[in-house]
């Protein structure tokens, strides 16, 4: 996908988003972290969607390193705890990566086997996948992470 399709994407993500998401208005961007109910909600998500390719922990796949590409041209999924690279992105990225997948916003012949969980997660439980995965990140990535969110302007 061409970079004006993905913000284009991105910016339709946010608006959904925005719709679902009126309760938490104290930090920058969208994902609700700082609401242990959503967070709660997310971890049980977690567990039942992600946690098979992404870890329990969140540590990724199997201990595998996560930038180096398979036999056949994929990534391992990667970590979600701090040493990964989730949180260097702004919340509606995030959320567009995991409602439409990797591949579908990359586009081109970038490879990945990060399905979209649009049609198996609500814009909601989205938020809140991504509530209780950034709640596990230490304070000083989440105070980066939530400046990355204001430069995005969210």
């Amino acid at each position: 996908m061409k970079p004006a399709i993905l913000l284009a994407a991105a910016a339709m993500t946010a608006l959904a988003c925005a719709a679902v998401w009126a309760s938490h208005g104290e930090g920058p961007g969208l994902v609700p972290y700082d609401h242990p109910e959503a967070v709660a909600r997310g971890e049980v998500l977690y567990a039942e969607n992600c946690a098979s390719c992404h870890g329990a922990d969140l540590s990724g796949q199997d201990g595998q390193d996560w930038r180096v590409r398979d036999a056949d041209g994929y990534l391992p999924a990667p970590p979600h705890d701090e040493t990964g690279h989730t949180w260097h992105h702004p919340d509606q990225i995030l959320v567009a990566i995991t409602t439409y997948g990797t591949e579908a916003l990359v586009g081109g012949d970038y490879r990945s086997n990060m399905m979209g969980f649009g049609e198996v997660l609500s814009t909601q439980e989205i938020l809140d996948v991504l509530a209780y995965i950034k709640s596990t990140w230490p304070e000083r990535v989440i105070e980066i992470h939530n400046g990355i969110n204001e430069q995005a302007g969210g």
